[in-house]
């Protein structure tokens, strides 16, 4: 089968780890050999590449065409319009796309859209759909169901969206049940939950790392673009609390200098490691040196940090949103909490080194998540599709 994977949240040179997730899924069902995709991943237009202008300036070092991990992508730019730009997004990325796709139409005659996040994406996916004739897949992965459709008119769009596309995929349980919240009717709704890679995400030889990395305390982790949805100032304010524990804070973001205050004024500057987004082989450095991971947000679709963490060994305290609740199934995962407040973070974690894990039944628990099933049900989803005697629209794959 012949795929065009389509999406704004894809890695390129500029945003090496941004959206890889995405890219991870991707390349584990080219892997399967049942499946080749060429990618799409659009990005805004922006004349400058200056560091000043942040996350603008890291997509305009984005080429035109890049190949990763073998696999083609295609960086068209697409306007965004301030002000307007959330209603006239779908509608603009689709225009931008279209000269594209009509190119590698000549030499890559693809079969399905396989389209990532509802909006704007996913309208255009479906757009796109329209005009080329291709039925389309829609991955809903987080904001694009739990915030954009408080918007009337995103929300009508991603509607139509749903109704015109051959089949919808969410992340976790909880995103299946918001979609059928906002209209989507469940049958058409295929839970295909991200896996983790086990051969990256991996324990350490722990001591070693530690020393390696500068641990010298009972270790906090805290991973994400900085943001405040990821609330990584309650990893902070509950430092406060929590005598004797470090905390290592790792991402990009808006709210770092907001984040480096806020730790003076708890007076745990000390305490706390800023560290910038890194690489994923990295990054596991850091998971197993840590003794948890923490996760505060206040929305979430299917958390990737958490099982990387727990594949690594180490547990986790995350805010129960979302399909936390999916993940976080048993004592050697970690520890849920309810009230997001400093206060309750640091109760979470005080239960949690109350009965700290043994970390290779915490690495099991996470093995518990490969990629395998969710790779075979992309196969189904789009075999059903593909085939001569599926229409557009009618696909019914078994759901999760």
């Amino acid at each position: 089968m012949k795929l065009l994977t389509f999406s704004t949240l894809y890695p390129h040179a500029g945003r090496p780890t941004h959206g890889i997730f995405v890219e991870t899924r991707l390349r584990q069902l080219v892997a399967s050999g049942q499946v080749e995709s060429r990618v799409v991943a659009p990005v805004p237009w922006f004349p400058f590449r200056q560091q000043a202008f942040g996350d603008y300036a890291r997509h305009a070092l984005a080429p035109s065409e890049e190949r990763r991990h073998g696999i083609e992508v295609l960086h068209p730019r697409y306007p965004l319009v301030p002000k307007i730009g959330m209603s006239m997004a779908p509608v603009l990325l689709a225009q931008a796309v279209k000269p594209a796709l009509r190119g590698l139409l000549e030499r890559y005659d693809f079969d399905a859209i396989d389209a990532h996040y509802l909006y704007p994406d996913g309208v255009a996916a479906a757009i796109l759909g329209k005009h080329f004739g291709k039925p389309v897949v829609l991955t809903a992965r987080g904001t694009d169901v739990t915030l954009i459709p408080q918007y009337r008119l995103p929300r009508a769009m991603i509607l139509w969206a749903a109704r015109t596309a051959a089949a919808m995929i969410t992340v976790s349980r909880s995103l299946k049940d918001g979609l059928a919240r906002l209209g989507v009717p469940p049958e058409r709704i295929t839970v295909l939950r991200n896996g983790v890679d086990l051969d990256l995400f991996r324990p350490t030889e722990r001591q070693a790392t530690r020393e390696r990395l500068g641990l010298r305390k009972t270790t906090l982790l805290s991973v994400g673009h900085l943001i405040e949805r990821k609330a990584h100032h309650l990893a902070v304010g509950a430092l406060a609390l929590l005598p004797g524990m470090e905390l290592v804070v790792i991402g990009d973001g808006p709210e770092l200098g907001a984040l480096r205050v806020l730790a003076q004024r708890a007076g745990v500057a000390d305490r706390v490691r800023f560290l910038p987004a890194m690489r994923q082989e990295e990054l596991r450095q850091y998971y197993g040196a840590a003794d948890a991971l923490i996760l505060a947000s206040s929305r979430e679709g299917w958390a990737n940090v958490l099982l990387e963490s727990m594949a690594c060994g180490t547990p986790v305290i995350a805010s129960n949103v979302g399909g936390a609740a999916e993940l976080v199934t048993a004592p050697a995962a970690g520890v849920l909490f309810e009230s997001r407040t400093p206060a309750g973070l640091a109760e979470a974690a005080r239960k949690l080194f109350s009965a700290y894990p043994d970390r290779g039944a915490t690495r099991r628990h996470a093995e518990q998540f490969s990629w395998a099933a969710t790779t075979c049900g992309q196969i189904e989803i789009f075999r059903a599709i593909v085939s001569p005697r599926a229409a557009p629209g009618t696909a019914q794959p078994a759901n999760a």
